[in-house]
């Protein structure tokens, strides 16, 4: 398994990883990010080793002790500085090479942010329960912005600057939806593209229970009742 390169410059493209104990997971996705990008591993408290794990592989380890998944996207996309960030699950279940074509859209103009929407393959890969959840976010969302988005997945890419001005200020599983509706709210032009979306490795912190995808739907659920924030397209 090959290690990611880390440039000593400033890197093309930097891919947040959040992490909350993946180190059986993280030697295949760090394998998968292209070698020019830089691997930024957020290590979320983790105990069975994964920041060394990363460390090992060649990925630069951001340590964020505040537990939430809005917090370790967060602290990842402040320690990033390529133009453009990329946004990855560790846990196997999507493939960050993956995000090459988002990057290609995203650099050429065409959109300014781009979502995954997954598609599963496998059996387990997408339970019916956070598929259902998923879904009934995905039409809220709709109602709320007008956009045409299906899926509210963690695969995305846009450019950090405009990502940075958004300020999001969820810290917990509403993170993801707040970025897509602050970027409709300023008016960017957010599109999709399909995914595979496979079994992940181990346990799901979020949406493997019933409970956690409640959870994650009333996180979100408050998010879409927020007032519409302010805000400009990117340029």
């Amino acid at each position: 398994m090959k290690a990611v390169t880390i440039s000593p410059t400033t890197p093309a493209v930097d891919v947040v990883l959040p992490c909350l104990d993946e180190v059986a997971a993280l030697p295949w996705v760090l394998g998968r990010v292209p070698a020019d990008w830089r691997a930024l591993v957020v290590d979320n408290g983790s105990t069975d080793g994964s920041a060394e794990v990363a460390r090992g592989l060649g990925a630069t380890v951001v340590p964020e002790p505040r537990r939430g998944f809005g917090a370790a996207c967060h602290a990842g996309l402040t320690a990033a500085t390529a133009d453009i960030v990329c946004f990855c699950d560790c846990d196997g279940s999507l493939d960050p090479a993956l995000l090459v074509p988002f990057v290609r859209e995203v650099r050429a103009g065409r959109a300014d942010l781009v979502l995954g929407r997954r598609r599963p393959r496998g059996r387990g890969a997408w339970p019916a329960h956070a598929r259902a959840g998923n879904l009934v976010l995905a039409r809220l969302l709709r109602r709320r912005t007008g956009l045409r988005v299906h899926d509210l997945g963690p695969l995305r890419a846009a450019r950090r600057e405009p990502l940075l001005a958004l300020g999001l200020t969820d810290r917990r599983s509403g993170y993801p939806l707040e970025m897509v509706v602050r970027a409709a709210d300023a008016g960017w032009r957010v599109t999709e593209q399909d995914v595979p979306y496979l079994p992940r490795t181990g346990a799901s912190k979020v949406t493997g229970t019933w409970r956690g995808t409640w959870h994650a739907v009333r996180d979100m659920r408050q998010v879409l009742a927020a007032p519409v924030a302010g805000g400009s397209a990117p340029r």
